[in-house]
């Protein structure tokens, strides 16, 4: 787990040398409600930081990413960068 935090990243569908995988994920960060009751603001917020982080390093990642528990959980974290807000959802919210 990456930085402590129990959620795992999966791998994006696209390469990360992908011309379209450009998004930053610097945007404000929002999180539907569903989302909170499920993660909560203390999870989401470090996993929000991870995948800045990861942004940084590989210059951009496509604009969605997935988090899952791999303790079994069946419960996924997305985020969708639109460039001036990230959202923190689960997928019954898109």
């Amino acid at each position: 787990m990456e930085g402590g935090v129990r959620l795992k990243r999966k791998p994006q569908e696209i390469p990360l040398d992908h011309p379209v995988s450009r998004w930053r994920f610097t945007g404000q960060l929002v999180a539907t409600p569903a989302a909170l009751d499920a993660f909560g603001a203390e999870l989401i917020l470090p996993v929000y930081l991870i995948l800045q982080t990861l942004a940084e390093k590989h210059d951009g990642v496509d604009y969605l990413q997935v988090f899952e528990d791999p303790t079994g959980a069946d419960s996924r974290l997305w985020f969708i960068d639109d460039e001036t807000h990230v959202t923190a959802l689960l997928p019954l919210d898109y």
